[in-house]
């Protein structure tokens, strides 16, 4: 996109100095609509049929003769991608963790400064599907698994992107709760979830955020894209909510252009490629189609233009910076509110900078900083500090910092020798077949040393000639012990690896993936036979595969600097290339992470360890054997510097988790509804939401006598102690329709200042319909001094005692006796108290 160098040039040709940042949005008045009249007056029927179809990628499309300029769209949750470097702010999940409503605000303001700063007019976020899984590999762009949580963040988010003059999108509408096979995966949930959980932070977004851009997810809702899901779309969207803002496609999220025309889709992007100009055309002159159909999207169009000024001014503000010490101070107070401590034993932390002498780093999440996950929310960083960058920044010459990656990296393995051909030659043999399906004779045979080709790509451009290939030989085992064997590829790609006949580890064509393995033991000098069968999506190779034995996995030199170290900080977890849009990833931490955390813990028993992810993962093997466990997210450009606050004692952990933080996947109460069964070439996989209601802490309150989460929802640790006390209801007897008041105090009992967050919860034990035994209704940070106290006052709506009925699509208040509790996290609320409801006045 360069339309912002024609027009920064004809700027200073001119001598024109741009305007400063506009406020937001005009509100809603007759003068706009007016105004949007008299646009439509002057528009074509073709004019019309072009403006409901993107143009170049990213834009809906200019009409002159109007005066309205191309507008142009940017990814995504973290930042702006897009016109080089941008800055990254913590990540969905980790500003949920803040649980700081005005913190995510101040990102949205500074994400709107740098849209304005590239000439941006819509900004493709915030996302708000619901965390169901730790598997879903966009989870981190997300706000956790509570929908009010989640609704108040966006909201947050949504109000300071729109006051820069930008339009935020809500997204992924709705139910895009897994990557797996996204463009297919068919959900299928009952109409009280729907509304309770999965549907209930987009209407905040819209109702009391009033976004200007609501966008639909690729998968189905109960057998119809949600794109073209006129009771979604049409039904809930635009008349029971009454959002009157734009309506688009997620890119190439339509499957049938007339079924998303009726159901209300305004924008199909990034271009007509289904919601073709002849097919409308056609449908408008045969009355398939209706006029004032087209009319209405036409208008949704102009009416968000109008109201953010983009026919008034440039959206490119020359003045504001590009990067700057403000938006790099947002960044990160996002990532030093949303750290989370999860582990404290012994207090090991804070780390005393004075007595330690030498400190290990290590670790394959350490350096470089990952700011942000992979996919469309990936930001390339003008900075993007590391965990040891921010370490040594922060202890200064006084400390020695030792550092090392710990692991090798996948490249590393791939180059490792040890294949044989069936001849004896050094590597594998390799067979391309000029088929998808290795049939007939190969068109080339050859001998490669090392399969190491793999290039982390996504959405690449397939091949027009379908090749496939097969590396085939042998390992021989230099001494007994467990293998591991690694594979990598990237995008569409897909692959088998067999060993000695069976098939180890497996790749289905899928829109990306990660890198696997599988660990196999092996009899010293035993020679096992290996074939790798691959299909490329593009038209060369980028395959990678390795072995290695795991005992050699850990670097020596890691181990002797944590043996010689005063502490050591383990950092680990995921990368762009691990976690990211387009698939799902694993439950385990990646390949070699638990084996290096066992081992610098036998090392040095300082062990701390940090970790990079968008949601839970496996613990089992190594956390009783660290004394503390610090969980950074995905933190953004600051992350490494918040980190080292922390676990230096500069500033006390605040962070509290947005998720329930599983012992074992298979605790999960989504557990056996997430993977899609078996089915038919050609049909959609189906994934029935069986949980229904009780999504993470919603289920593990409700079930006391089933296995318990490892960290419950809202926990986290601080190096102070807080306490609650004196809760009133005002009323406590109340008519459905009345606002309660809920007020307590909560005291700083420890020696430092910190930030507490107090959670007020909602049961119902006397509703006549089956209902979680509590949902987080009210929160509120409150920071404190030591030994200062502070009365705490919130307000509790009707809709904080409803839930949905779908005999009357309407929320409905059971009278009786409701219990209000309020704590620190989902299992820990020492306050409460009754109150009585009865029918409205």
């Amino acid at each position: 996109m360069i339309r912002w160098k024609t027009l920064s040039m004809s700027l200073l040709l001119t001598g024109l100095t741009l305007p400063a940042l506009a406020a937001g949005p005009q509100p809603d008045s007759p003068a706009v609509e007016h105004r949007v009249d008299s646009l439509m007056q002057k528009l074509t029927l073709e004019q019309e049929v072009a403006l409901i179809g993107g143009s170049d990628g990213f834009d809906i499309r200019a009409v002159p003769s109007i005066g309205l300029p191309a507008l142009g769209m940017s990814d995504g949750p973290y930042g702006v991608r897009v016109g080089g470097p941008s800055n990254a702010y913590a990540g969905g999940i980790a500003l949920a963790a803040s649980w700081d409503p005005a913190l995510a605000r101040r990102v949205g303001e500074a994400m709107g400064r740098d849209a304005r700063a590239r000439g941006i007019s819509f900004l493709l976020g915030p996302g708000a599907n619901i965390y169901r899984s730790p598997l879903n590999g966009r989870s981190m762009e997300y706000y956790g698994e509570d929908p009010y949580l989640a609704g108040r963040t966006a909201v947050g988010l949504i109000d300071g992107v729109q006051s820069q003059g930008v339009v935020a999108t809500i997204k992924h509408f709705v139910a895009n709760n897994s990557e797996y096979d996204r463009r297919q995966i068919n959900s299928v949930i009952d109409p009280r979830p729907l509304h309770e959980i999965y549907l209930r932070a987009f209407e905040m977004a819209v109702k009391q955020g009033h976004v200007g851009a609501v966008m639909s997810s690729y998968n189905q809702l109960d057998g119809e894209y949600t794109a073209e899901n006129k009771r979604l779309v049409s039904g809930i969207l635009k008349h029971d909510w009454g959002f009157d803002g734009l309506f688009m496609s997620d890119w190439g999220a339509v499957d049938d252009g007339l079924k998303a025309f009726k159901a209300g889709l305004d924008l199909e992007m990034p271009a007509a490629d289904k919601m073709q100009p002849a097919l409308v055309m056609a449908g408008l002159r045969n009355g398939t189609l209706s006029r004032a159909e087209l009319d209405d999207k036409v208008r949704r169009i102009l009416r968000t233009a109008v109201r953010f000024g983009f026919l008034d001014r440039p959206q490119l503000d020359l003045a504001q910076p590009r990067f700057s010490a403000a938006n790099d101070q947002v960044a990160l107070d996002s990532a030093r509110e949303s750290l989370v401590l999860l582990k404290n034993d012994r207090q090991a932390l804070p780390l005393d900078a004075g007595k330690i002498k030498t400190i290990a780093v290590i670790g394959p999440d350490a350096y470089p900083g990952y700011a942000t996950a992979g996919g469309s929310s990936h930001i390339d960083t003008f900075r993007s500090e590391s965990i040891l960058a921010g370490i040594v920044d922060h202890v200064g010459p006084k400390v020695r910092v030792l550092y090392d990656r710990g692991l090798p990296s996948p490249d590393t393995v791939f180059k490792r020798d040890g294949f044989t051909t069936a001849g004896g030659k050094p590597g594998l043999q390799r067979e391309t077949f000029d088929n998808p399906d290795f049939r007939g004779t190969p068109a080339l045979t050859a001998v490669d040393t090392h399969v190491d080709q793999w290039k982390p790509e996504l959405w690449t451009t397939p091949a027009v000639q379908r090749r496939s290939i097969r590396w085939s030989g042998r390992y021989v085992a230099p001494h007994a012990g467990r293998y591991l064997f690694l594979t990598a590829a990237a995008s569409a790609d897909s692959y088998t690896l067999y060993v000695d006949g069976k098939p180890v580890i497996k790749q289905p064509k899928r829109e990306g993936q990660a890198p696997l393995y599988a660990a196999l033991d092996l009899k010293a000098g035993q020679a096992v036979s290996v074939r790798l069968d691959y299909l490329p999506d593009v038209d060369y190779s980028r395959m990678g595969l390795g072995v290695v034995p795991v005992d050699e996995l850990i670097s020596p030199a890691a181990l002797k600097m944590a043996a010689i170290a005063d502490a050591a900080v383990v950092a680990v977890g995921f990368d762009p290339t691990s976690e990211s849009e387009a698939f799902d990833r694993t439950f385990a931490l990646p390949w070699g992470q638990e084996a290096l955390i066992e081992a610098v813990a036998r090392a040095n028993p300082k062990t701390v360890v940090t970790v990079t992810s968008g949601g839970g993962y496996a613990t089992a093997n190594w956390l009783d054997q660290v004394p503390a466990l610090l969980q950074n997210w995905y933190p953004g450009q600051q992350g490494g510097r918040a980190v080292a606050e922390v676990l230096f004692g500069a500033r006390s952990p605040e962070g509290k988790l947005p998720i329930s933080f599983e012992r074992r996947w298979q605790d999960n109460p989504t557990h056996d509804y997430y993977d899609a069964p078996a089915h038919p070439p050609g049909t959609h996989p189906t994934v029935h939401y069986g949980e229904g209601l009780f999504v993470g802490y919603r289920w593990y309150t409700s079930h006391p006598d089933k296995p318990q989460p490892l960290f419950p929802f809202g926990y986290g640790l601080s190096y102070t102690s807080f306490a609650f006390s004196g809760l009133k209801l005002t009323p406590t007897h109340a008519h459905d329709g009345d606002t309660v008041q809920v007020s307590f105090e909560v005291r700083n009992t420890g020696s430092r200042a910190g930030a507490e967050v107090a959670q007020v919860y909602v049961s119902d034990p006397s509703a006549t319909v089956e209902r979680p035994e509590r949902e987080l209704k009210a929160f509120q940070k409150v920071n404190l001094a030591p030994g200062q106290s502070r009365r705490v006052t919130l307000t509790l709506d009707r809709r904080a005692f409803a839930y949905y009925n779908p005999d009357h699509n309407d929320w409905t208040v059971d009278p009786g006796r409701f219990v209000i509790r309020v704590g620190d996290a989902s299992n820990h609320t020492p306050l409460a108290a009754d109150l009585t409801l009865e029918k409205a006045r």
